[in-house]
C-alpha cells in the first residue's frame, strides 16, 4: 500500500513536469511563430512620379527580407491634402512610414513621430538638410532628396523657334512665348487644376525674392508687412497672366498628369515644374532634350536662381508597434545605405542625394542643371515651410479663382492678405 502511494506520487510529479515542459515548449513555439510571421509595413508615398519604381524597390527589399511585406499607398497632386493621414493618425491606425515637410509641420506632428536621432544615416546627411526636421534638438525624419524647380523647357522646340538665349526677365520670357506661338507651338503647359502648383511653388517666388524672406514673413505675422501692397506679389500676378495668355486651353481642368503629357509629347515648350518629373518624362518620352531655368517675375534679373530644397522627410509612426518601428527604421536605412537602395534612389527615382555617401550619377538633365545652379550658389529657398499651416492651400484656391476670372488682380492680392491673417491667428 505504501509503495502504491509513493508510486502514485512520483507519477503525479512526473506528469506535472512533463506538462510544464510541454507548456513551455508551446509558449516558445508561439513566440517563434509570431517572430516568423510575415510583418506588414504600411508606407504612405506622396510621390506619384515614382510610384512604380518605389513598388519595385519594395519588392527588392522583400526579396532580401522574406518576413517583411511592404504595402504602399501612393498619393499626390490634388489628393495629397493630408486629410486621410490626419484621420488615420487620429484613429490610431496611421501608416508605419509616412512623410513630413519639416519646420512648422514637425512641431505640429512631433507627438506622432518616432525619434530617429540615433539612426546610422544621420552621419551621412548633409548638415543643413536636417535642420528643418529638428525640433527640440530631436531629428524626426530622413530627408528624401534635394529638389529644384523653375521653368523646364524643350530645347528642340526652342531651337525650332529660333530661340538661342534663355530668358532672364519677364519681358524676355514674353518675347520667347511670342516666338513659340509664331511657330504654332503652345508656349506653356499649365496644369492649374493643382492648387499646390499655384499656392506652393509659384507664389513662393514672390516670397523668395523679398530682400529678407524670413524678416518679411515675421513682418506678416506681426502686422508690419502686407502682401496686397508688396511689389513682388504684384509682379508674380503679371507672370501668372503671361502663363495663362500663352498657355494651353482649359488650365483649371488640366491636372498634373495631363500637364506633363502636354510637355512630354511636344505640345507645349515650357512647364513650371522641377527635376522630380524626370522619371515621368523618361517613361513618356525617353532621351528628351530638356533643361531648366529660373522663373522670372519682373525685369530685375538679380534673382536669377532656382528654388532648391528638401521637399519631404520620411518619418516613422510613433503609435505603431515596437517591432514595426524596428523594421521601419531598418527599411529606411537600407534605402540610403545598401547598394541596391542607393541604385534605386539615383538610377530609378532620379533623386539628387541629400547624403554624402550616395554619388549623383546619371540623374538626367534636370538634376544636372539643378546641381549646377546649387554649386554656383544660385538658389532661392522654399519658404512655405515657415508659413502658417494651411495657408498654401488657401493661396492656391484663390489663385484658381483668379485664373477662372472670378477675382480681379486687386481682389486676389487682398485675398492673399486675408488668408495669411486668418491662418496666422491659429499659430
Amino acid at each position: 500500500m505504501k509503495k502504491e502511494i509513493i508510486y502514485t506520487f512520483l507519477v503525479g510529479i512526473l506528469s506535472l513536469s512533463l506538462s510544464a515542459c510541454q507548456a513551455k515548449t508551446e509558449t516558445g513555439s508561439k513566440e517563434t511563430e509570431i517572430e516568423e510571421q510575415k510583418l506588414i509595413l504600411n508606407v504612405r508615398n506622396p510621390k506619384i512620379e515614382i510610384s512604380k519604381q518605389f513598388e519595385q524597390m519594395a519588392l527588392a527589399y522583400e526579396k532580401e527580407n522574406p518576413n517583411i511585406e511592404i504595402q504602399i499607398h501612393t498619393v499626390g497632386g490634388a489628393s495629397d491634402d493630408l486629410a486621410d493621414l490626419k484621420a488615420q493618425i487620429a484613429a490610431g491606425i496611421g501608416p508605419d512610414i509616412f512623410t513630413n515637410t519639416g519646420y512648422e509641420n514637425v512641431k505640429l506632428w512631433s507627438n506622432y513621430l518616432e525619434d530617429l536621432s540615433d539612426q546610422s544615416w544621420v552621419k551621412n546627411a548633409y548638415e543643413d538638410v536636417l535642420e528643418p526636421i529638428k525640433f527640440n534638438e530631436i531629428i524626426y525624419g530622413m530627408p528624401f532628396s534635394l529638389e529644384g524647380y523653375g521653368i523646364i523647357y524643350n530645347k528642340d522646340l526652342f531651337e525650332k523657334a529660333g530661340i538661342d538665349t534663355l530668358p532672364k526677365t519677364l519681358t524676355e520670357l514674353i518675347a520667347v512665348a511670342e516666338k513659340l506661338e509664331k511657330e504654332g507651338i503652345t508656349p506653356f503647359a499649365t496644369g492649374y487644376y493643382e492648387e499646390w502648383k499655384l499656392g506652393h511653388h509659384l507664389l513662393n517666388i514672390a516670397f523668395a525674392q523679398q530682400e529678407d524672406p524670413p524678416a518679411f514673413i515675421k513682418g506678416l505675422n506681426d502686422g508690419t508687412e502686407k502682401i496686397d501692397n508688396n511689389q513682388k506679389f504684384k509682379d508674380l500676378v503679371k507672370l501668372l497672366d503671361v502663363t495663362i495668355k500663352y498657355g494651353n486651353a482649359h488650365p483649371l481642368t488640366t491636372d498634373y498628369n495631363m500637364e506633363v503629357n502636354l510637355f512630354a509629347t511636344g505640345h507645349a515648350a515650357m512647364i513650371q515644374q522641377g527635376n522630380w518629373i524626370q522619371p515621368m518624362l523618361d517613361q513618356l518620352s525617353p532621351i528628351m532634350n530638356i533643361g531648366i531655368f529660373p522663373i522670372p517675375i519682373n525685369d530685375e534679373p538679380i534673382n536669377n536662381a532656382l528654388v532648391v530644397n528638401v521637399p519631404n522627410y520620411w518619418v516613422v509612426n510613433k503609435q505603431t508597434t515596437p517591432r514595426k518601428k524596428k523594421e521601419a527604421k531598418k527599411f529606411l536605412n537600407w534605402m540610403v545605405s545598401s547598394e541596391q537602395g542607393k541604385s534605386f534612389m539615383t538610377e530609378q527615382f532620379k533623386f539628387i542625394p541629400a547624403f554624402k555617401n550616395i554619388e549623383a550619377n546619371n540623374l538626367g538633365p534636370l538634376a544636372n542643371d539643378t546641381i549646377r545652379y546649387y554649386k554656383e550658389g544660385k538658389t532661392l529657398n522654399s519658404n512655405w515651410f515657415n508659413f502658417p499651416v494651411g495657408v498654401q492651400k488657401e493661396f492656391g484656391t484663390v489663385m484658381q479663382l483668379y485664373v477662372g476670372k472670378e477675382l480681379n488682380r486687386d481682389q486676389l492680392l487682398e485675398e492673399f492678405q486675408k488668408s495669411w491673417e486668418k491662418a496666422s491667428k491659429t499659430r
